[in-house]
């Protein structure tokens, strides 16, 4: 199991905290795989730094699970208690390691916080994408999710003030006592409950134990790789942090309620990780539940309009996307100046109505006119402006829009003093600041 201590609580996570020895250095990380290991000499080198400790751990621990499996008959009663204990687990994580102690998102009384870590064993926070980030999701999904826990790290890491930590009497009790606390709640208790409850104590320790650690490992590290890649930016996009539902249900009941796992890197003081009631985040409810009863208080809750203005910016980039990729009317300075006298002359070779100051070569719209092309041919070298804006039929934004498209030039003395903006014009996005 991984030694929990309060040195380790906001540099990163695993669900089961490492010896002191090996948890002080716990920042291990590597290029990749692939670079490592493209050549005999780069496995060499690779080999000394290998946490072979953390490696026995992440391997023996399914092992096991896979040999019960083999060897012992998984019964319902001891499934929903590894359901529910793998959903207590990572409570503790969430609410008491992360919320709590990592961000301070708000604050629980002794007798939470005594639960909180009995629950939980780790915490995730670091520098994210950065060379300081020991999980640095740019450095591919294998080493985001495994690699750089199984790895010395060759850079010192960013610095994080844990002084709070240090002074707390809950967390410095949870690390004194680690080795107990953590057979007993790892191992001891989920095949007590299974043996006693049932008569199942190997399915207690193989599914409720085991079972349980194991996939509680790998949905706590699907937090820095698989919500890192999938999902959209919803509040903030130079981060990796994405928002997905099949991440938050990978860790369901978990760390971020991940399907917003990009509010939380934006909003880290929040005790939410989605900001309405609805909204899937077990972990805000179980805290907005503990203050109803009184065991937690001071719920910090991000400030709603620059929640919004977040929201609003990557709504606005997107749509500044999709804005460059339509086509839109030529503008007045690139068209041609013409007379009326040369309008008239050249509406005489094609179909060129004025409208708003703009000279529009209608021709190929003739036929398609809603309204009998004799509706429009009798317009042809004329000013059709109050016409078309309401004299004889009040056209809708869409008529405006494709009439625009047709423009081939500027009335001399006309667009100088009609400025017409369609409207698919009036709310384009000029600049996105970044």
């Amino acid at each position: 199991m991984y030694k929990f201590s309060s040195a380790c609580l906001r540099q990163w996570a695993t669900v089961f905290a490492l010896r002191k020895h090996f948890t002080s250095h716990f920042t291990g990380f590597v290029r990749s795989a692939k670079l490592t290991m493209r050549t005999w000499d780069g496995t060499k080198a690779l080999l000394p730094r290998v946490r072979w400790f953390n490696l026995t751990v992440l391997t023996v621990t399914p092992a096991i699970w896979l040999y019960g499996a083999c060897t012992t008959t998984l019964r319902g009663s001891t499934l929903i208690w590894s359901i529910v204990y793998y959903a207590i687990t990572m409570l503790g994580i969430t609410a008491g390691y992360h919320r709590l102690w990592s961000h301070r998102s708000y604050k629980a009384s002794r007798a939470l916080q005594y639960l909180l870590i009995l629950m939980g064993s780790s915490a995730v926070q670091g520098y994210t994408d950065t060379p300081l980030d020991p999980y640095n999701a740019k450095r591919g999904l294998l080493y985001s999710h495994i690699g750089w826990m199984l790895v010395k790290p060759t850079t010192k890491p960013g610095y994080s003030d844990i002084s709070d930590l240090q002074k707390d009497w809950v967390v410095q009790w949870q690390h004194r006592w680690y080795f107990i606390v953590a057979a007993l709640m790892g191992y001891v208790l989920p095949a007590v409950v299974a043996g006693l409850g049932w008569n199942d104590w190997w399915g207690g320790l193989y599914y409720a134990g085991m079972m349980r650690m194991t996939i509680a490992h790998h949905s706590t590290f699907c937090i820095n790789s698989v919500a890192h890649y999938l999902g959209e930016s919803h509040y903030d996009d130079r981060k990796t942090a994405r928002d997905h539902f099949l991440s938050g249900k990978l860790r369901s009941a978990t760390h971020h309620a991940s399907c917003y796992h990009n509010f939380h890197h934006q909003f880290p003081m929040d005790y939410r990780n989605a900001t309405k009631w609805y909204q899937y985040d077990p972990t805000k409810w179980f805290i907005a539940a503990c203050a109803a009863v009184g065991l937690a208080s001071n719920l910090h809750v991000f400030p709603d309009g620059e929640i919004r203005k977040s929201e609003l910016s990557m709504v606005l980039k997107a749509l500044k996307k999709v804005q460059d990729s339509i086509r839109w009317p030529a503008k007045a300075e690139e068209l041609p100046v013409v007379s009326w006298d040369t309008y008239q002359e050249q509406a005489k070779k094609r179909a060129l109505v004025v409208v708003s100051g703009f000279v529009h070569d209608v021709t190929d719209f003739v036929d398609q006119h809603p309204g009998g092309k004799h509706v429009l041919l009798k317009r042809v070298g004329k000013d059709a402006t109050a016409a078309f804006c309401g004299g004889a039929y009040d056209h809708g934004n869409a008529a405006h829009n494709l009439l625009a498209m047709m423009r081939v030039g500027v009335l001399l003395g006309g667009i100088e003093h009609v400025k017409t903006i369609t409207p698919g014009e009036r709310l384009r996005i000029v600049k996105v600041l970044e």
